[in-house]
């Protein structure tokens, strides 16, 4: 089939490889514009621009699709059969929409109607999901709304983080999409409604669990807050993978991967970590309080509750670091304390 594709990230890459492998003519590529990245500001194109180069397709980058009657009428020159949606960044205008007579169909990556909208999967991770999945999912005007053609669920595991997660969820989307291209041209041309009822797709209405949209994440969301659960915590530093952050003697610190210390996940965490279970009283110290530093494994740092190891951290202007090496980054002792300078407090004994 004659397909456009739209996507933007690393995401959507395995998709884009697997159409064309697979042997659908590809007739253009819609990705975000170039963006300027690093400090000399250099335009950087998308992964799916890089990709798309490389495999000498047409690419399109609108700045802003439903504006650009340009970029619309040259994409309807194309004549294609369908389009498919990974991650591509823009809410696609009515008339895209109606304009390939197979449809647009979305590989997203949650169980609809869980987490429509923005980072799926950073969301999936905060709220301590143990299940997620890809779906192919018809597009509408509104976020994520549309039928589902077809699933497939994958677990979460409590090491999962966005990047490891996004990673089997990529190769997932594509497999999906290739698996659903067949359907949809065996459901014909014609009215949409009529398409979607020869594919017997599910409506969202009809499927059980709580609606959620996965709003934008801003800067705020990022911070590390050691008066929360270590479990809360765990989870904000993989869901927001590799840009989370505390404050270390007024430095910024990435914190890149933890465990935290709950003897009901003994099962879950990394046998390095298990043999420290239970021996910190959960509570007992002010929360960021560095209460050990493990050879071999990272700092064990006080929460709200039960400790949580940092296992890998980035000092402000280092590199990345894990074990012993942590420690002589940041100059550590025991009894010290990670401090954000954002809430004074945080110097007090009796914060």
């Amino acid at each position: 089939m004659n397909v456009l594709f739209w996507g933007t990230p690393r995401y959507a890459v395995p998709t884009l490889e697997a159409l064309h492998q697979a042997g659908h003519s590809v007739v253009g590529v819609v990705t975000q514009p170039d963006k300027r990245r690093g400090r000399g500001k250099t335009l950087i194109p998308s992964p799916i621009k890089t990709k798309a180069l490389e495999l000498h397709l047409n690419v399109f980058t609108p700045e802003r699709i439903r504006k650009d009657e340009r970029c619309l009428q040259q994409l309807a020159n194309l004549g294609a059969d369908l389009s498919v949606v990974v991650a591509y960044g823009q809410i696609l205008p009515k008339s895209v929409l109606n304009q390939p007579p197979f449809g647009c169909w979305n590989g997203h990556g949650s169980l609809l109607p869980r987490w429509r909208g923005a980072g799926p999967i950073q969301w999936a991770l905060l709220e301590g999901d143990t299940e997620t999945g890809v779906g192919v999912m018809a597009m509408e005007e509104g976020l994520d709304t549309g039928p589902i053609l077809i699933e497939r669920n994958l677990s979460i595991d409590l090491l999962d983080n966005a990047h490891t997660l996004a990673e089997r969820m990529s190769s997932l989307t594509a497999e999906l999409m290739l698996e659903a291209i067949p359907l949809i041209e065996s459901g014909g041309r014609g009215p949409e409604k009529e398409r979607h009822n020869r594919l017997n797709v599910i409506e969202q209405s009809n499927r059980s669990g709580t609606m959620c949209y996965a709003r934008m994440l801003t800067k705020e969301d990022y911070r590390i807050y050691w008066s929360e659960s270590a479990l809360s915590i765990h989870r904000r530093v993989m869901a927001l993978y590799p840009n989370t952050y505390t404050y270390w003697n007024n430095k910024r610190v990435k914190i890149l991967n933890c465990e935290p210390l709950i003897e009901r996940l003994r099962e879950q965490i990394s046998t390095e970590v298990q043999p420290l279970l239970g021996q910190w009283p959960t509570g007992a110290h002010i929360p960021g309080t560095i209460l050990a530093c493990v050879k071999g494994v990272g700092i064990v740092v006080s929460t709200s509750g039960c400790p949580i190891v940092i296992r890998e951290a980035q000092l402000e202007g280092k590199s990345r670091c894990n074990g012993d090496a942590l420690k002589q980054q940041l100059q550590t002792s025991i009894s010290d304390r990670f401090i954000d300078p954002m809430h004074p407090r945080a110097n007090d004994d009796t914060f």
